[in-house]
C-alpha cells in the first residue's frame, strides 16, 4: 500500500506541471493588461489621465517589473529572425503590440528600434513642454492647455500604432500643430528625426527575416518565477515580490491589490464548512434511504422515495434557494431566518463565547444548507439504491442468507460495505468542490465564501483570483483522488494495490 502511495504521489507530479502550465497559459493570454489594471487599482479614484507620461512610465516599469512581465515568458521561445530577445522589456502592452506588427511588416528591427527611440523622446519631450511668457499673451489658456494635451495624446498614441497610414498622417498633423504654437519649435527637430526614421523604416524593409525561424533560451522567465519565485529556486531565500506557487504565493488580485492566498484563505472558511456539514447530512439521511429502498425494491416506500427523489433533483438549486428565502426569510410571509450573511449586521458580542458564537451564526445557515444539501441528498440516495441492487444480485449474498445470516447483517455487514465504491467517488469531489464553493447559492445568500468571491472575480475579471482558484481546485482534487483510493482499499479488502 505504502508503495503504491508512493507511485501515485510521483505521478502527480507530471499532472502539477500540467496543471501548473494551463492555468500559467490562462493567466498570460488574459485579455486585459495587467500593468494598467495594476495601476488604475492602486491610483485613488483610478485616473490614470492626470499623470504625466513620465510618471505613467516609471510606474508602468515598477508594476511590470514587480509582476515579473519584463522576463521572457517561457525557457525558450521560437519566433522569427527579425524579433528581437528584448519585446519583453518594452513596458506598455500596446507599444509591445505595435511593435511586433511592425516587424511583421518591415522586418528590420535596427531600423523600427530607432523608430521607437525618436518616438520615446518626442513624448518626453511633450510631456516637459511649457510655453513662454510670450505665447501665455498671445493664446488663453485653455488654448494652451488643450493643444499641450493634444501633442501629449498623440505622440502617445505614435508608440502604440503600427499603420503607416496613421503614423503619416499624425506627424504631418503635428508638423501643423507645430507651426502655429511657437512654444512648440524645441519638438520640431525631434519631430523631424521620427519623420526621418520612419521614412528609413519604409525603405529599408528586410520581410524575409520573417520566415526564418530563431530559438533563443531564457533560465529566467515568467513561468520559472510564477513557480518557484524571484529569489533561491529552492529555498525561497531572496524574494522580493513572489514566493512562487509551489510555496503559496498565487499572486497579486487586479480588483483588491492583495495577494490571492490571503483572499482564499480569509473566503474558503465559510465554504468548507457549508460544503462538509451539507455532505454529512446528505450522506446521513441517502444512505438509509437508498439503503431501504433497495432492500424493500418495489415496495410503497421504494416508489414513494423515488418520486420524492426525483422532484427534488429535477428542481434547480437557484429557484430552491429564491424560494426558501420568499418563505420564510419574508417578513410579508414567515420571518424565520435572516435572508443574507453569516452572522448579525453588528457582529459578534465583545468577548462572545465560541457556543454564543455558533448560536448567533446557526439561524443564518439554515436556509444555505437546505438549498446546498437536497440536491446531493437525492443524487445520493438514488446512488446507493442502484448500487446496492447490483450488490444483492451476487452470488456471495444468497451464500450468506442460505447460511442463515439476520438480512441486517447481509445488508450492513456484507452488501452495504460493496456497495460503497461509487458513493466513495462522489465522495472524492468534495475537496475540489469546497474551493469553488456554490456560486450561485453563496451569491443568492449573500454568504462571504469562495463561491461568492470566485464569482465578484469573474465579473471583475480578476484573472489572478480566477487562476488561483482554478489551480487550488487542481491540487486538490489530486488529493481527493487519492483518498479516494485508500478508501477504497479500506471498504474492499479485494482491493489491492501491491503486486503480487
Amino acid at each position: 500500500m505504502l508503495k503504491y502511495l508512493f507511485r501515485r504521489i510521483l505521478l502527480f507530479i507530471p499532472t502539477l506541471i500540467i496543471i501548473s502550465l494551463l492555468a500559467f497559459v490562462i493567466s498570460v493570454s488574459a485579455p486585459d493588461d495587467p500593468v494598467s489594471r495594476m495601476m488604475t487599482t492602486s491610483e485613488p479614484g483610478g485616473d490614470m489621465m492626470s499623470q504625466g507620461s513620465d510618471v505613467q512610465l516609471q510606474q508602468k516599469k515598477f508594476w511590470t517589473h514587480r509582476l515579473g512581465l519584463d522576463l521572457p515568458v517561457f525557457y525558450f521561445s521560437i519566433t522569427p529572425l527579425s524579433f528581437p530577445d528584448t519585446l519583453n522589456r518594452i513596458y506598455d502592452r500596446h507599444e509591445r503590440d505595435a511593435q511586433k506588427s511592425l516587424l511583421h511588416q518591415y522586418g528590420n528591427w535596427n531600423a523600427i528600434e530607432k523608430f521607437e527611440i525618436a518616438l520615446r523622446q518626442l513624448s518626453l519631450r511633450a510631456d516637459n513642454i511649457s510655453p513662454d511668457s510670450a505665447s501665455q499673451k498671445q493664446f488663453s489658456n485653455n488654448e494652451i492647455r488643450e493643444a499641450i494635451q493634444q501633442s501629449r495624446v498623440t505622440t502617445l498614441s505614435l508608440l502604440s500604432t503600427a499603420d503607416a497610414g496613421v503614423i503619416s498622417f499624425q506627424l504631418n498633423d503635428m508638423q501643423k500643430q507645430f507651426s502655429r504654437y511657437p512654444f512648440f519649435s524645441s519638438l520640431e527637430s525631434q519631430r523631424l528625426q521620427a519623420a526621418e526614421d520612419f521614412e528609413a523604416m519604409q525603405a529599408s524593409p528586410q520581410p524575409w527575416k520573417n520566415f526564418i525561424p530563431a530559438i533563443h533560451f531564457y533560465p529566467h522567465n515568467q513561468y520559472h518565477r510564477w513557480i518557484f519565485g524571484d529569489g533561491n529556486w529552492i529555498t525561497g531565500k531572496g524574494s522580493i515580490y513572489s514566493k512562487g506557487l509551489i510555496r503559496g504565493d498565487l499572486g497579486i488580485s487586479f480588483a483588491t491589490n492583495r495577494p490571492v492566498s490571503v483572499l482564499i484563505w480569509e473566503h474558503i472558511g465559510w465554504s468548507l464548512l457549508l460544503t462538509f456539514i451539507s455532505i454529512i447530512l446528505a450522506y446521513l439521511i441517502s444512505l438509509p434511504i437508498g439503503i431501504l429502498s433497495a432492500a424493500k425494491q418495489g415496495s410503497l416506500f421504494d416508489r414513494a422515495s423515488a418520486v420524492i427523489v426525483f422532484l427534488l433533483y429535477s428542481m434547480p438549486s437557484f429557484w430552491v434557494a429564491t424560494l426558501l428565502l420568499i418563505f420564510f426569510a419574508n417578513p410579508d410571509m414567515l420571518w424565520w431566518f435572516p435572508a443574507a450573511g453569516v452572522k448579525p449586521v453588528t457582529g459578534y458580542p465583545d468577548h462572545a463565547s465560541f457556543l454564543t458564537k455558533v448560536s448567533l451564526t446557526l439561524p443564518y445557515l439554515v436556509l444555505p444548507l437546505l438549498a446546498y444539501t437536497y440536491g446531493s441528498m437525492a443524487f445520493l440516495s438514488r446512488l446507493t439504491r442502484v448500487s446496492m441492487l447490483e450488490v444483492y444480485r451476487q452470488d456471495y449474498i444468497q451464500t450468506a442468507r442460505a447460511k442463515g445470516l439476520s438480512e441486517r447483517r447481509v445488508i450492513y455487514r456484507h452488501a452495504f460495505r460493496n456497495a460503497l465504491l461509487p458513493i466513495i467517488t462522489v465522495f472524492a469531489n468534495i475537496l475540489p468542490a469546497a474551493i469553488g464553493g456554490s456560486v450561485i447559492i453563496e451569491s443568492i445568500f449573500t454568504i462571504p465564501g469562495m463561491g461568492l468571491e470566485t464569482y465578484k472575480a469573474i465579473i471583475m475579471k480578476d484573472y489572478p483570483m480566477i487562476v488561483g482558484v482554478f489551480t487550488l481546485a487542481g491540487v486538490l482534487t489530486l488529493i481527493a483522488y487519492l483518498l479516494a483510493d485508500i478508501l477504497y482499499a479500506l471498504a474492499d479488502p479485494r482491493i489491492s494495490f501491491s503486486k503480487n
